[in-house]
């Protein structure tokens, strides 16, 4: 697995989306690309994908900006990083068992499962708030 850039934005975005908007109104992607270094229109190609999986929703017009759909506890590093089109596995036999030859016979494959679902299951227990405390053991 390699979370591409575009995912590391989305984390980061999320994460200073979730500092800048304590009290909860709406942050403006120009406040986050100044904040982030990162470019307003990949920063809206990115929010575009988390308000399609109800991530974030948006308000338009002076004073608008993005929030949090969901309370920080709910927003996990999984559906951040799936919201922003991550590939989540280690490995892409896992997902292929149908198309593969070897499945019966393969040792391997338990294990890439294995590890599969240890990273899914890490990603799917760190919430934003979690790691806005610094809980990401």
């Amino acid at each position: 697995m390699k979370i591409t850039t575009r995912g590391r934005y989305a984390l980061r975005a999320t994460l200073a989306l979730a500092q800048l908007g304590k009290d909860g109104g709406p942050i403006s992607v120009s406040t986050l690309s100044e904040q982030e270094h990162i470019s307003p229109i990949f920063l809206e190609q990115i929010f575009f994908k988390l308000r399609r999986a109800g991530i974030v929703a948006s308000v338009r017009g002076p004073g608008g900006g993005f929030f949090f759909e969901k309370p920080l506890e709910e927003v996990t590093l999984k559906s951040i990083l799936k919201a922003s089109g991550e590939e989540m596995d280690t490995v892409p036999c896992d997902k292929r068992t149908g198309n593969c030859a070897r499945i019966s016979t393969c040792l391997s494959h338990k294990v890439w499962t294995r590890v599969n679902k240890l990273v899914d299951d890490y990603f799917v227990n760190i919430t934003l708030a979690r790691i806005l405390e610094g809980n990401i053991d």
